[in-house]
């Protein structure tokens, strides 16, 4: 019997997210098509929006508030949001 082979070295390598914190990340993008639209926050046309959103998660988290008071998600799942949100305009050449 011969040996298994399979070349994926070089492939991403899913099993490494920690899918079940994601789930989180994943409900805050759900509330956000419930409010506004789905994607709608690609429709953006000023990415400092999501870099002040983001920042503002990030210290209200650092400061001791876990959750956002209006959907009570964790500011850490919105901060993840916003970076997903500016890595897609970056890589869109949108970010300056």
């Amino acid at each position: 019997m011969e040996n298994f082979i399979k070349n994926d070295s070089r492939k991403l390598e899913w099993t490494l997210l920690p899918f079940s914190e994601l789930s989180e990340t994943v409900k805050v993008l759900m509330n956000g098509a419930k409010k506004y639209s789905r994607d709608n926050w690609k429709k953006c046309d000023d990415v400092n929006r999501y870099k002040d959103a983001l920042m503002r998660h990030v210290v209200s988290y650092i400061s001791g508030e876990k959750n956002d008071p209006e959907d009570n998600c964790s500011h850490l799942a919105h901060a993840i949001c916003n970076c997903l949100f500016l890595q897609y305009f970056d890589n869109k050449g949108e970010i300056k």
